[in-house]
């Protein structure tokens, strides 16, 4: 009887084992290195010579092969200068700023290809990705604000050597603010010229572009 308890066990702790182990392989954490860029009143496209760094860390989830969720939390800052414009009505108010960022964010990823957690798979695959995050941002206009916003990018990760992948991402935050800049309803000398406030039909909006590192637990060793 004593034995057979024993042997009881032993399965027990293996069944636990391979449980713990097939889990792990869905969890992986990872950082990202990247620049962030505005878009609004001041610069009402991408312009890559506003790049500023940021970097931030993530938890990744993997529901499977298809399916990923993903938490993460970033740090950074975007500016904007209008006296590089070509509108002569943004270099006549030559309005320029800078604005720290700090976010978080979760979001759901759909992976293309089957993203295998198998030891000799050759993985690698394009995604997209959506979600709901929260920033707190501070510049000379708005001392310290906060909003809601709404990142969605394409992203493209591959195992270099497992449990080690690199990836590639550009994602746009989203949002219904238009103080990012600390423009918004703002005037400038005469409040009836063109050149006076922002455009409120323009809400502010900034994207995140990073080169991202990450680890997957493969293998949980048995005391």
């Amino acid at each position: 009887m004593h034995r057979y308890q024993v042997s009881v066990a032993r399965l027990i702790v293996v069944g636990l084992f391979i449980g713990f182990q097939a889990q792990a392989q869905q969890i992986e954490i990872g950082a990202g290195l990247g620049g962030m860029l505005y878009k609004g009143d001041v610069s009402p496209e991408l312009n890559p010579r506003f790049v500023t760094p940021a970097g931030n860390l993530f938890f990744r989830y993997n529901f499977s092969r298809s399916f990923s969720m993903r938490a993460s939390g970033a740090i950074g800052a975007f500016r904007a200068e209008d006296k590089y414009s070509s509108d002569p009505l943004q270099q006549l108010r030559n309005y320029s700023f800078r604005t720290n960022m700090n976010e978080v964010t979760v979001d759901f990823e759909y992976n293309f290809l089957n993203y295998k957690p198998l030891p000799k798979a050759k993985n690698w695959t394009p995604y997209v990705f959506g979600g709901i995050g929260l920033c707190q941002y501070k510049n000379a206009v708005a001392k310290v604000g906060g909003m809601l916003m709404f990142p969605l990018g394409i992203g493209v990760k591959y195992e270099i050597k497992r449990p080690w992948s690199i990836g590639l991402e550009f994602g746009t935050r989203f949002s219904n603010n238009d103080y990012l800049d600390g423009l918004g309803d703002r005037t400038f000398g005469n409040a009836t010229a063109k050149n006076a406030t922002g455009n409120p039909a323009l809400r502010d909006s900034y994207s995140y572009t990073a080169i991202t590192v990450s680890y997957t637990f493969y293998k949980i060793f048995c005391p």
